[in-house]
């Protein structure tokens, strides 16, 4: 894919991406597919299809006490147990708002390796990163679920396409997860101000009509997935049939605002 050479011309030290399609076969990759790349926030995705493995696996319910009094499982996943953006600190009451929260993720991880008896990071091994084969990537050390995975293109290619045709998980319960939870909720969402509706599913952001965003302006509403202060990100585009993943190696900022919707734009004109 053509478009695909337009990050030669990020001002960033180093990028790869590449496309994959919804059956699975790569439609495009550029640059070092192969390179490992800290993720920051797209390190949630991760960890959600982890929570929702243990969902499947009865380890956890969806709707069972986590996190704050009056928080579950959901509200964890959907960003709305009231935790602080950074801080585990309450600072509404659970479903409210969209409080964007790295604690919500933290203590997620916790309630899970709780409920399992794992450490989080190697229930993530064992449950999704095995499976797919996805060898190179990890949750380095003691790692926070929220933002501390390291991946390569190659390997974020294996979980789009898992994302768009599950075998990990009944189809319905990725349905749910790319499916708006506690609708018309407004909310920050970092780097693009304050959205209203803020909405997402169960740790995938949902576009539907936010505006600014860092998808592109021909992305369809449905379009899901996660971006990353790593200057990363993943979307996937049900009406496209496709998924994109892009790593690079500079923390996001306005340079990122200006070239990744062109560039997403670019990539679904060319599908």
């Amino acid at each position: 894919m053509q478009s695909l050479a337009l990050i030669e011309n990020w001002p960033v030290p180093t990028a790869a991406a590449a496309v994959v399609r919804a059956d699975g076969t790569v439609a495009g990759e550029h640059g070092p597919t192969g390179r490992r790349f800290a993720l920051a926030s797209v390190t949630k995705p991760l960890a959600a299809y982890a929570a929702l493995v243990a969902y499947e696996e009865g380890a956890v319910e969806l709707d069972e006490p986590a996190g704050p009094e009056g928080s579950t499982v959901r509200h964890l996943l959907a960003h709305t147990s009231g935790l602080a953006f950074d801080e585990h600190r309450v600072t509404s009451a659970p479903g409210v708002r969209r409080l964007y929260s790295n604690a919500g993720f933290e203590v997620l991880g916790d309630h899970i390796a709780k409920a399992t008896g794992i450490p989080f990071g190697e229930y993530l091994r064992q449950g999704v990163l095995e499976p797919l084969g996805m060898t190179s990537t990890s949750l380095e050390g003691d790692g926070s679920p929220a933002k501390d995975g390291v991946s390569t293109v190659d390997d974020l290619v294996r979980f789009a396409a898992e994302v768009q045709a599950p075998r990990l998980l009944d189809a319905r319960t990725v349905a749910a997860a790319m499916t708006v939870t506690y609708p018309g909720l407004k909310g920050v969402l970092p780097g693009y101000g304050h959205q209203n509706p803020n909405d997402w599913g169960l740790g995938f952001e949902i576009r539907d009509s936010k505006s600014p965003h860092w998808t592109g302006s021909a992305s369809s509403p449905r379009t899901f997935g996660h971006f990353g202060q790593a200057g990363t990100f993943l979307w996937v585009d049900p009406d496209a049939g496709a998924a994109c993943v892009a790593l690079t190696d500079r923390p996001f900022g306005p340079w990122a605002t200006e070239v990744w919707p062109p560039f997403t734009d670019a990539v679904l004109a060319e599908l």
